[in-house]
């Protein structure tokens, strides 16, 4: 797995008022959605394309459109969906899917509850959506859950990571067949007792949508 830590200081700036607990929701819906578009610029850089014959006021000339099958951006519900906007402003023509994932807050495991994506994939780029990587156990098995569809090429787009989820995630996929890519936007210092990454940003769901 490769792991990308954008580091720019746009990407830093937003971070910051995010993780500020002061923070309201329709601002942390904002920041979330910009800072996410400054991720997905990292996170495409490899996305497949192929030629593309144009005629240009001038003259005819070959450019590149994005490649068939067009990539699946996939958000993690519920957190995921506030990722979801600013992804797609980058890649507008990128096909969607959702996953429902849900942690056990005592065992840690991720349980699947809801599932909107094709029967296969065969030869899809992937681009899973989920904000924090804490434990790891919701993201590896989503990235798990796509490869079995048939995904031959996943990248993770997180707001922040915890050390303890990068091992964990690194440890899951071990020999998976296909090349993942992590792209965050920060690694925090670590996990607490109870989960949460420190200093993180709290419930990154609750704060986008509210404690239902």
């Amino acid at each position: 797995m490769r792991v990308q830590v954008a580091n720019h200081p746009l990407i830093a700036h937003k971070l910051t008022y995010l993780r500020d607990e002061r923070t309201d929701s329709p601002t942390f819906r904002r920041l979330t959605e910009e800072l996410v578009t400054l991720l997905a610029y990292e996170a495409t850089r490899s996305v497949r394309v192929e030629p593309f014959a144009i005629n240009t006021p001038v003259s005819p000339t070959t450019g590149i459109k994005l490649s068939t099958p067009k990539p699946l951006v996939v958000p993690i519900l519920r957190a995921g969906l506030g990722m979801l906007e600013g992804m797609v402003r980058l890649l507008p023509s990128a096909e969607v899917g959702f996953l429902g994932m849900q942690r056990n807050e005592e065992t840690l495991e991720a349980i699947t509850y809801a599932n909107r994506l094709p029967d296969d994939l065969s030869g899809r780029q992937c681009y899973v959506l989920d904000p924090m990587l804490a434990t790891g156990g919701t993201l590896a098995m989503s990235i798990q859950y796509l490869v079995n569809r048939g995904a031959d090429d996943i990248t993770a787009v997180t707001l922040l990571c915890a050390p303890e989820g990068i091992e964990a995630l690194e440890d899951q996929l071990e020999g998976l067949h296909v090349p993942v890519t992590l792209v965050t936007g920060a690694i925090d210092e670590r996990l607490n007792e109870k989960g949460y990454i420190v200093p993180g940003l709290g419930d990154a769901g609750d704060r986008l949508y509210g404690v239902v």
